[in-house]
């Protein structure tokens, strides 16, 4: 029996009486978009600081990016199953912000019907970028091919960012510039330096969420080839990699107003214990997946308040 019909074979019926309305709310999870929603949110506060809002056009980039997030979740899926990591992970290990969406593990969807699901959501995507660059701002079109770039390419050969210790990166710039400057390009149709310079320490805070969320996938990673830089680490190393990232970001944020963006940006240090808290907890159970789950909410926590609190800040300028 293949392991896809293994998993199907062992799901109690009818547990699952809308498996592909479930299986869609699994690739869109709030939990997840919220690493967009924050960049998004600080892109939004800039513009809305240099001129008015065009809530349309914003409401369009939100959805558009939502769009692309959820494809790339459900892609995501196939290739993660493909490799054999998501059917790796075991029942411990496996916590409310990693070990994947497990429709496949689930038995929720077939590989055919994920497919379908991120191919969908890569047209609705596509479809809110083309009438954004048709409509309102051409020179967008860049940004937005390197977020498809970049969404599908993590996972997907034959870049397959997140296999060869490249997803952090990649997430880091995704989140960071790419989507805060992308929605700052729609509403005032230039990009902003100052803006690239703030969006950094976000990307960080947001590339340190991930990094967490690896840890209780190493072991099923490491044995289906997926090197991430928490695989490459180990737990030891990659626990004190992890409080670094979360020392880089707020030294970068205290940082920026030596490069002449306002001061009220330090609103953001509101983050700051969380991610402190986080640190301290994964230092002590980088062993312990469980133990973690407090962990990768505080980290969480942590970019969403640092995100809120800068964004505060730029309008408060």
């Amino acid at each position: 029996m293949s392991p896809r019909a293994r998993s199907a074979s062992t799901q109690p019926e009818g547990r699952h009486p809308h498996p592909l309305l479930e299986g869609i709310w699994r690739v869109a999870d709030p939990k997840i978009t919220l690493a967009s929603v924050a960049a998004m949110l600080l892109g939004g506060a800039a513009a809305g600081h240099d001129g008015p809002i065009a809530w349309g056009w914003l409401a369009l980039t939100v959805l558009g990016i939502f769009f692309v997030e959820a494809a790339k979740n459900a892609s995501g899926e196939v290739f993660d199953w493909d490799s054999g990591t998501d059917q790796a992970i075991t029942d411990e290990e496996r916590t409310p912000f990693s070990g994947g969406k497990r429709l496949l593990v689930d038995g929720l969807l077939t590989r055919r019907q994920v497919i379908m699901v991120a191919g969908a959501f890569y047209v609705l995507g596509a479809g809110c970028g083309i009438a954004i660059v048709l409509l309102r701002e051409p020179s967008v079109i860049a940004w937005g091919l390197a977020g498809f770039a970049l969404a599908y390419f993590y996972h997907a050969p034959p870049l397959r960012l997140s296999y060869r210790g490249l997803g952090e990166l990649a997430v880091g710039v995704a989140y960071g510039p790419i989507i805060a400057c992308g929605t700052y390009l729609v509403q005032r149709h230039q990009v902003s330096p100052e803006l690239a310079l703030a969006s950094i320490p976000l990307g960080v805070a947001i590339a340190a969420f991930l990094w967490i969320n690896e840890f209780p996938d190493l072991r099923a990673d490491r044995e289906a080839g997926k090197r991430t830089l928490v695989v490459r680490l180990g737990r030891a190393r990659a626990a004190r990699a992890f409080a670094l990232l979360i020392a880089g970001t707020y030294v970068t944020l205290l940082a920026l107003p030596l490069a002449g963006l306002p001061a009220t940006l330090w609103l953001g240090v509101v983050g700051l214990p969380h991610g402190v808290r986080a640190a301290r907890r994964l230092l002590r159970h980088a062993e312990e997946p469980q133990k973690l789950i407090a962990a990768q909410a505080w980290t969480l926590a942590s970019f969403v308040l640092l995100s809120v609190g800068m964004s505060l800040g730029w309008l408060w300028a």
